[in-house]
């Protein structure tokens, strides 16, 4: 299978994260949209894991799938602690239901996780699967900790190009 240079992609992935953060925001302190975090996290998986033209074709639809799923998990579990009194105001009943209800939403998020593990391992080869986890975590605490640092708008968020492939 031919191999995608990843330069064109990273050159491109720069220039448009350059475009978009280098313009002048109105409110300062307001956070990145959520869609150029997902642009800026499809740019550092994709350079990460260094897939082919067919591998991408593949795997691209299947983890937009995933992070969808993830998503409608997050949400209902925001929606479900928003509309709860505060745990002193529950009776053990209520709190009890809450605890279990949060548990059993964790346990669909985990078999969801499980079965999106299974689809990734027959698409990819183990490396690049164990690659993709890697890159994910290691997006979300550098995003994190630059949003903690800088407390500033988008154009202050400057993630780093990842490190080499093989580092």
């Amino acid at each position: 299978m031919k191999k995608i240079n990843t330069l064109p992609l990273l050159i491109v992935a720069v220039l448009l994260s350059t475009i978009a953060f280098g313009q002048k925001h109105p409110q300062k302190g307001k956070r990145p949209t959520k869609e150029k975090i997902k642009a800026m996290k499809i740019s550092y998986i994709t350079s990460q894991l260094d897939l082919t033209s067919a591998e991408a074709q593949q795997f691209w639809p299947i983890y937009n799938e995933f992070e969808t799923k993830m998503e409608e998990f997050h949400k209902a579990r925001r929606a479900d602690r928003k509309k709860h009194k505060t745990e002193a105001e529950l009776s053990d009943k209520e709190l009890e239901k809450l605890v279990d209800n949060h548990l059993t939403m964790e346990q669909q998020e985990l078999d969801t996780k499980k079965a999106y593990h299974t689809k990734f391992k027959k698409l990819l080869p183990i490396q690049k699967v164990a690659k993709l986890y890697k890159a994910e975590h290691s997006f979300k605490k550098d995003l994190l900790r630059k949003m903690r640092v800088k407390k500033g708008g988008p154009n202050e968020l400057n993630i780093p190009p990842p490190p080499p492939p093989g580092h």
